[in-house]
């Protein structure tokens, strides 16, 4: 996909939804910002893709809604005049013990990191068939794409970021006669928690055969990557600095 003049909607991606817009923007993207509770930072976002010479929207959504998601897609595209390209960050990620789960905390993880995705695709489809074609882009998890949890705590999460590779290959399926490309990106160590004390921080770096944190540019280049190309769709890219395979 040639990107100068093309529009996209970004969720989420409080602590990487900046590196994302910024990339987009520098590609010729217009960009509309979904955010829930952090406006600030997606201000400032905002901000650079303006900076870059591109259009930038801010709108406030909560995709745990049923409704939002359509009204969310719509929106953008009014705002932008097309839409091309959707990139669902947003998510939740919270430990929680298997014994003090409730069906709260897995209606929750299911309905933003799965249900969310689903939504917006089938609302940003029409915007996207009227383009000529567009991109898709959901977020899993290094673990899931492994195929087995490797941290307790996090059954919720695990189960949706599975389930988000097998909806990113069922849309690619369904959608590929509108050449609509749908892929996954499976990040690993990007960015510490901020609730992570230096000695954890250090051990996931001794754990990772890189020996770093990618930083969000990495996971930013890599969905560049996707978006741009036009033979790859149902693909899951595992952006973990070799996590996986130690």
């Amino acid at each position: 996909m040639h990107l100068t003049g093309k529009a996209a909607l970004v969720t989420g991606g409080r602590r990487m939804g900046g590196a994302m817009a910024s990339r987009m923007a520098a590609a010729g993207v217009d960009v509309a910002l979904a955010y829930r509770r952090s406006r600030a930072e997606a201000e400032h976002a905002a901000a650079a893709v303006r900076a870059a010479g591109r259009r930038a929207v801010v709108i406030e959504t909560d995709l745990g809604q049923p409704a939002a998601a359509a009204a969310l897609v719509n929106e953008a595209a009014s705002q932008l005049g097309r839409l091309d390209i959707v990139v669902h960050l947003a998510s939740t990620y919270q430990r929680v013990p298997f014994d003090k789960l409730t069906d709260d905390d897995w209606d929750r993880a299911l309905s933003i990191d799965l249900t969310a995705a689903f939504r917006l695709a089938r609302a940003a489809v029409p915007h996207l068939r009227a383009a000529g074609g567009g991109r898709i882009l959901t977020v899993a998890d290094w673990t899931a794409a492994s195929g087995r949890p490797r941290y307790a705590g996090y059954l919720p999460y695990y189960v949706a970021k599975r389930a988000v590779i097998g909806l990113a290959e069922a849309l690619a399926l369904e959608l590929a006669p509108d050449n609509i490309l749908v892929n996954a990106v499976a990040p690993g160590p990007i960015l510490a928690p901020e609730d992570l004390d230096a000695d954890e921080v250090t051990a996931v770096e001794s754990a990772t055969p890189l020996g770093r944190w990618g930083g969000p540019d990495a996971l930013a280049d890599a969905v560049l990557d996707l978006i741009r190309s036009d033979f790859v769709t149902g693909e899951t890219l595992r952006v973990d600095g070799g996590r996986h395979v130690r």
